[in-house]
């Protein structure tokens, strides 16, 4: 059951340790205070990824315009960017915000110019991010903005996050004040810079709930530009039953906890601070992740080969080394077991024994703060190791809406 009818607008190496490790400016104490994370997306190096996408040529003298959806509301917003894979600064000549459209169109008068350090033109430094200064623009909890960004140069490379399950649009020259969509000619399914979006100045609800995971979190399954993940889904399930809280999706499709991936993503421990510990207002994380670990093993898939056989307590360690992490900084950790798989792809005697003790581990262990039992909640009658088939988006590893939505009813009640 869908609690809103309508969705509101459209939808490694030791480098890359220190990287994620430091703490970026928009996380400093003195700043944080106020703030509170409505959107985010995990960056990614540049990848040729699962479909067609502008991260490996990058952007010249184009306009690109990407279309979120906020979890909780403000008086006035910052926008956050990452160029945390790029080898050198990039220019941003100049961006926009605006409530969303239809399509690739934003709404007349809502078109705010953003700056940063009071200059409409700024670098976002390389392996670094770069969040803009604060506009005023009231925002409503589930109401989409469109975030413009202007490149006169070129990007090179962009850092972006890959599988977005909504549309974003590109134009030739600068059109970030355009409110019609008319040139915005060109269209990929992948967010490009933009990694964060910040509110102030709202009706202060719960800490945000970051849900941290891979391609079941990142929204693999669920139906494009509908907001239908299961982290949407979730928001939409607290709101609705009085208890709303911000949610963040931190899914990478792919990611791994123990290993680096050029196309997925760095390991879960070295992404972890970055992608949920250093997310303004953070009190809660959802740990959904391992099937990759196990699965990849067993699959013909080519692009992590050769993939690593994962033992059971190689993996529940990697659990261990984010629980710490996230209870030093007084963030609590919600333990998702792993959903059902048989039959697919991730399937095999090993993956089948390994998730099997992974899961009891997760029950019974009492290391995290909850338990999301996912594994019992989405099987099928019958064969507790299949994924229901009401809930299987037709690979057998992956939800479909449906399934998105058990999800987010679970979670829920265990927050």
């Amino acid at each position: 059951m869908k609690f809103f009818a309508a969705k509101t607008g459209a939808a490694v190496s030791a480098l890359a340790i220190a990287l994620t490790m430091s703490t970026p400016a928009w996380a400093a104490p003195e700043r944080q205070a106020s703030w509170q994370a409505a959107w985010t997306a995990a960056p990614q190096r540049a990848s040729a990824g699962f479909e067609p996408n502008w991260s490996e040529e990058g952007f010249t003298g184009q306009s690109v315009r990407q279309v979120v959806r906020l979890t909780s509301g403000g008086s006035s917003l910052r926008i956050r960017l990452s160029n945390d894979y790029g080898p050198a600064p990039v220019r941003l000549t100049g961006a926009t915000v605006a409530y969303a459209g239809q399509g690739a169109s934003t709404r007349p008068q809502s078109v705010r110019k953003l700056t940063f350090g009071k200059a409409a033109s700024a670098a976002i430094p390389a392996h670094g991010g770069l969040s803009s200064d604060p506009v005023k623009l009231d925002v409503r909890p589930f109401q989409s903005v469109a975030v413009t960004l202007y490149f006169a140069g070129t990007t090179g490379p962009a850092t972006f996050h890959s599988q977005a399950y909504a549309t974003s649009y590109r134009a030739q020259g600068d059109h970030s004040a355009d409110t019609a969509p008319d040139a915005y000619g060109q269209a990929t399914h992948s967010w490009y810079y933009l990694s964060g979006v910040d509110v102030t100045g709202g009706a202060r609800t719960g800490d945000a709930v970051v849900t941290f995971g891979d391609s079941i979190t990142d929204g693999f399954g669920s139906t494009g530009d509908a907001n239908g993940r299961y982290p949407d889904e979730l928001a939409e399930r607290l709101a609705a039953t009085g208890r709303p809280r911000p949610v963040l999706n931190a899914g990478i499709g792919g990611s791994l906890v123990l290993n680096d991936s050029a196309w997925y993503g760095d390991r879960s421990a070295v992404r972890f601070k970055r992608d949920v510990l250093d997310q303004p207002g953070a009190g809660t994380v959802v740990v959904l992740q391992g099937v990759n670990d196990i699965g990849f093993s067993e699959s013909d898939t080519p692009t992590y080969k050769p993939a690593p056989v994962v033992s059971a307590d190689e993996l529940i360690a990697g659990y261990r080394r984010l629980i710490s992490q996230a209870h030093a900084k007084g963030v609590k950790v919600v333990g998702a077991t792993l959903l059902p798989f048989k039959n697919s792809d991730h399937w095999g005697t090993h993956a089948a024994a390994v998730s099997d003790a992974v899961n009891h581990w997760i029950r019974t262990s009492g290391e995290f703060d909850a338990v999301a039992d996912l594994d019992r909640a989405m099987a099928a009658p019958g064969d507790a190791d299949v994924l229901n088939p009401a809930y299987d988006s037709g690979d057998h590893l992956h939800p479909n809406d449906a399934g998105y939505t058990a999800m987010a009813k679970v979670v829920a009640d265990r927050l």
